[in-house]
């Protein structure tokens, strides 16, 4: 006799959503990339509510479409809605997720922000210390403001030499 399959749980449908990897970076969950901000279960419907990195994020629509994917396989409705108030922040990113970045090697916001360095300044360029995911030295380097996202700047680190994305604190 064949076992008889078990409705999912409430809980078990939210940690499903909340474990749905970023398109753009899959070591990070949208849960921990803060993006995710509510999941409720409402009878057969699944309801859904994220806010991207940025208004004009490539993602999104690939987000919706990994919910709405991940909600139809448990025989639910997804209702999934996008709101842009408040703005999202790199403040709403888990610890968990932050150091996910690190292990990936990606240098994860911090909340130090710009720091000016002595002497002139070109007009709109700051100097940030920022730690090479690498070898944690802070004597890295801009080399580009925009990386592989918009919401990743290119450094090279100074002391090994390698080249890494840095997600921007928003």
């Amino acid at each position: 006799m064949r076992p008889v399959a078990t409705a999912p749980t409430a809980a078990q449908i939210e940690q499903a959503v909340r474990d749905i990897p970023d398109p753009e970076i899959p070591v990070i969950s949208i849960d921990d990339l803060g993006i995710l901000r509510e999941v409720r279960v409402d009878g057969d419907t699944v309801r859904v509510r994220i806010t991207p990195t940025y208004s004009g994020c490539p993602a999104v629509q690939a987000i919706t479409d990994h919910i709405n994917w991940t909600v139809r396989q448990h025989g639910l409705v997804p209702d999934v809605s996008t709101t842009l108030s408040p703005p999202w922040t790199t403040d709403w990113m888990s610890e968990r997720g932050r150091e996910a970045l690190r292990r990936f090697g990606i240098a994860p916001p911090s909340g130090s922000g710009p720091v000016r360095p002595e002497g002139p300044v070109s007009v709109g360029l700051s100097v940030r210390q920022v730690a090479c995911p690498t070898c944690g030295s802070t004597d890295t380097e801009e080399l580009a403001r925009f990386g592989s996202t918009a919401c990743k700047a290119l450094r090279r680190c100074r002391a090994c030499r390698e080249p890494f994305e840095e997600f921007k604190a928003i």
